[in-house]
């Protein structure tokens, strides 16, 4: 029986689940809605399991098709869902290419290994530390691959074709700008890029066999699959070939058996056997004749690990060129520091806490966010929240109405709220020190803070010599650091957002019904 066509299905699937995949995260236009999003994402194994504990919907199951299916036909999830998974084949096949490795060998299991770090991240889980789970979720690593490398690099590559078409008169594309970003953030993306380039271009599988967390869990269901890979020992030669093909290193041709657990059904192993001495059925019996295989969706290697190094140049020059081009006013420095107490986590996340227990730092939200006032974190939450978003009101300010980053968030870390319950929802108060403003210090005329904020929590009252200063009223600000972007003072802000521990709700502003437009020239 030719089984060629299980291969190339499994091929396909798992082209359309990384193009889109990818697509979410370099989105840029906002093309993709937020619904299908949501599909896109629906069957991202640790996305959908924190969000089931913290919804326990059936619309946040996902990751329970995943277990059935591992149960019927093995860790197709690995090889056909996954996007690492699935961007390591690509490197695999480059590795081909540039005979870095032709052929695999079997490889015995690192049970200890694989379990060991498996258990640690569930106890580390549930001791409130979701750092763990960061650095090792094979989507959230690709997220901030995606995010970090890739989306700066097709907003290059979009900004260069704008240059382009618009010196032959054409203008079908539009210039987008590389809002300003910390290095430090890339170290993860990086470091991820050069560990599954040595990896998976020297050992196959070895990540998703050896350290993925998914990747064990599954491995355990995958061991009693209803359709495994089977040796027909009356007809095997024991020539090699399906080991050889064999990307997880688990087929032993020297006893003909296959190790369940790491197989990720790519099926590889099926289409080189030319004696049909390996077949994929159900396998009622526990007897030790399997196989594993590798699996070999090789299209783009070059693209994808090229790109990585290219988005970092690209992300160089374009955010240069989209720093905030704004004059400081005053003339002395500003001397009082700034004193935040908390960050600001998103709206919709309830309260650092919830949010930091929740998010895995895939770096969605901060694609999606359409000012980039969503930037991963250095040590603001500390240590252990290590990437994972806040809001930089030095980068932008949050829109009043926008609400797009919490009907993206696939974990739960960010509930969905509608644009109405944002318009009153206190993330944050504002705090104004006054030495630190022009007005006080220079008599110079502002006002910006006042003129951008949109619940009026920061007016001008009169002051002196006809001028007037900022006076604000925390109870009516929602924490969304529009005043904070605005401040031409420099280096500490006459005005700025002190972070809620736990959202809460603000107070009406007198006369209500705020009618609230943005300004084209939005701080000036």
């Amino acid at each position: 029986m030719s089984y060629k066509w299980l291969k190339w299905t499994r091929v396909l699937i798992a082209l359309i689940f990384f193009l889109f995949t990818t697509l979410i995260f370099i989105d840029f236009r906002g093309i993709i809605s937020e619904d299908r999003i949501t599909r896109i994402l629906w069957l991202q194994f640790t996305p959908s399991l924190l969000k089931f504990i913290t919804l326990f919907s059936l619309s946040a199951a996902g990751f329970i098709i995943i277990l059935v299916l591992t149960s019927l036909f093995g860790r197709v999830y690995c090889a056909s869902v996954c996007p690492l998974g699935i961007f390591q084949d690509f490197i695999i096949r480059a590795g081909k290419l540039l005979k870095v490795r032709k052929r695999f060998r079997y490889r015995k299991p690192a049970f200890i290994l694989r379990n060991t770090i498996l258990v640690v991240i569930i106890l580390s889980a549930f001791t409130g530390s979701i750092i763990l789970v960061n650095i090792f979720d094979p989507y959230s690593l690709y997220g901030k691959f995606a995010n970090g490398l890739l989306r700066p690099v097709a907003i290059g590559i979009n900004n260069i074709l704008t240059g382009a078409l618009e010196a032959r008169g054409h203008y079908y594309l539009y210039h987008v700008d590389i809002l300003p970003f910390s290095f430090i953030t890339l170290i993860i993306p990086v470091l991820t890029l050069l560990t599954l380039i040595i990896m998976a271009g020297k050992f196959g599988r070895l990540f998703c066999n050896t350290i993925c967390p998914v990747g064990t869990i599954l491995g355990w269901v995958s061991k009693k699959a209803l359709f495994r890979i089977s040796f027909d020992t009356g007809k095997c030669t024991k020539c090699g070939k399906c080991s050889f093909a064999c990307k997880s290193e688990c087929m032993n041709i020297k006893d003909l058996t296959v190790d369940y657990s790491r197989c990720v059904a790519c099926f590889n192993c099926l289409t080189v056997c030319e004696d049909a001495a390996i077949d994929y059925r159900i396998t009622w019996s526990r007897k030790n004749n399997s196989s594993k295989n590798g699996h070999d969706p090789g299209k783009r290697a070059f693209l994808a690990t090229s790109l990585g190094g290219i988005a970092v140049l690209a992300g160089i020059k374009e955010s240069l060129a989209a720093g905030k081009d704004i004059t400081p006013l005053n003339k002395r420095p500003t001397e009082i520091p700034e004193i935040k107490n908390y960050p600001v986590s998103p709206p919709g996340s309830l309260s650092i806490g919830h949010f930091t227990s929740l998010c895995t730092a895939c770096q969605l939200c901060v694609g999606q966010c359409p000012t980039g006032v969503l930037q991963p974190s250095l040590n603001q939450y500390g240590w252990s929240g290590y990437m994972q978003p806040f809001m930089d009101f030095d980068t932008n300010y949050c829109n009043y109405d926008c609400v797009k980053c919490s009907n993206v968030c696939p974990t739960g870390a960010i509930l969905s709220i509608t644009e109405e319950a944002k318009r009153s929802t206190q993330i944050g108060k504002v705090v104004l020190e006054i030495k630190n403003c022009v007005v006080y210090t220079e008599n110079t005329a502002c006002g910006s803070c006042s003129e951008h904020c949109p619940t009026q929590a920061v007016r001008m009252v009169p002051y002196i010599n006809n001028l007037t200063i900022p006076e604000v009223d925390e109870t009516i600000c929602v924490g969304c650091g529009a005043c904070e972007y605005a401040c031409p003072v420099h280096p500490f802000k006459a005005i700025y957002v002190d972070g809620n521990p736990v959202h809460e709700i603000a107070k009406s502003p007198a006369g209500d019904s705020l009618e609230y437009t943005e300004t084209e020239d939005f701080p000036f």
